[in-house]
């Protein structure tokens, strides 16, 4: 294998891409009108949200409200210290906490009016746009339920401080436009690659490329590297001057460490594209094949529907897919910003997939050559 081959073979893709207006049409409206108009668009649904309690009362009150946290909107609570919370929440391990204090019972008897505090991971905008006004309600209803048990004349007003966490405005711009750029990251990468094989196959340039000196392995390096570049910069130039330029959208982490998990998820996503490619033998098929492998990879990775939210089956099956824990880096680099001690895992798990995809895709470039 001859770096210099790679190069100028990646060189030739980059021309090719140029010369393509539809192409560099896609890349431009991804990056830009489709990351602002997603920004725009208004998260509906809560399913099976995650929810902790912080019970420093311990009274039969604040186990009535603990046990009205039901399916489908919510799992089961789970009981944590005060300590906790923070930890948890920075982890994404809850999309909710309640935090009940001492003696709110009895505060509660004497008339007094006590103050809930209710933690919103506002990253998790499906579930945190709706889910707190759930949380308000239910404990609400509890309280008046409470209340007409005791001999209580007049209900006192009980307050619920909600703080939003990494998104405190629980503004929708904030995760639209971010999981956007993500979605693209994928799209792009897996169609770039696979355009750009069977454009090859259907001029006969593959053959041309097979009497020269090069290798099977070569001629993929050098789409790899061309077409993930084309997205990583879009990628960085879009986050830059989009999502914090025009939208005015923090980011919270480190952009660096992002670019680099980006990098390992386009060296899987690039593979993938070839291997789709090498499965189609034209245009149209290649078309089709995606419509099968980019939807559920969009819809069932997390960037619009928590994990949480889906059925335990599915979430074991989307481990496999490189976004799913792309998707899970960014969320915690770019909103709450976390380092590497954080998202190392997910660094792990895109090594092994991209590197798994990587030979496989070899294997069947080298396959659809004989």
């Amino acid at each position: 294998m001859r770096l210099a081959t790679i190069f100028h073979l990646g060189i030739k893709e980059l021309r090719g891409l140029m010369r393509d207006p539809i192409l560099l049409g896609l890349i431009l409206y991804s990056f830009t009108v489709a990351v602002y108009a997603e920004a725009r668009a208004i998260p509906q649904t809560l399913n099976n949200a995650p929810i902790a309690i912080v019970d420093e009362d311990g009274s039969p009150l604040s186990l009535r409200i603990a046990d009205a946290f039901l399916r489908p909107y919510f799992k089961p609570p789970v009981t944590i210290t005060a300590d906790e919370m923070d930890t948890r929440m920075d982890a994404a391990t809850d999309t909710f906490a309640l935090d009940i204090p001492p003696h709110f019972q009895s505060d509660l008897i004497a008339g007094k009016s006590p103050v809930i505090q209710l933690n919103v991971d506002a990253t998790r905008m499906t579930q945190a746009f709706s889910g707190s006004g759930y949380v308000q309600s239910i404990v609400a209803q509890e309280i008046t339920g409470f209340a007409a048990t005791q001999t209580i004349s007049q209900i006192p007003r009980v307050d619920l401080a909600l703080r939003a966490r990494f998104n405190p405005e629980l503004n929708q711009t904030w995760f639209g436009s971010v999981m956007n750029v993500i979605n693209m990251v994928t799209m792009l990468s897996i169609i770039l690659t696979g355009t750009a094989l069977i454009r090859e196959r259907e001029h006969g340039t593959v053959e041309h490329l097979l009497v020269m000196p090069v290798t099977p392995l070569e001629i993929m390096l050098a789409k790899v590297w061309s077409m993930g570049l084309v997205v990583f910069v879009a990628t960085g130039l879009s986050l830059v001057f989009m999502v914090e330029g025009l939208l005015q959208v923090p980011i919270e982490g480190s952009l660096g460490l992002f670019m680099a998990g980006a990098a390992l998820d386009l060296l899987a996503t690039t593979a993938m594209g070839i291997a789709l490619a090498t499965i189609a033998g034209s245009m149209p098929q290649f078309g089709l094949l995606l419509m099968l492998v980019l939807m559920p990879l969009q819809i069932l990775s997390g960037a619009t529907t928590p994990r949480e939210s889906m059925p335990e089956a599915i979430q074991t099956i989307m481990l496999a897919a490189p976004n799913t824990h792309f998707i899970t880096m960014a969320q915690a680099i770019l909103y709450r910003g976390a380092g590497f001690a954080t998202v190392w895992p997910q660094f792990l798990w895109l090594a092994a997939i991209a590197a798994v995809l990587f030979v496989f895709s070899l294997l069947g470039f080298r396959r659809s050559l004989r």
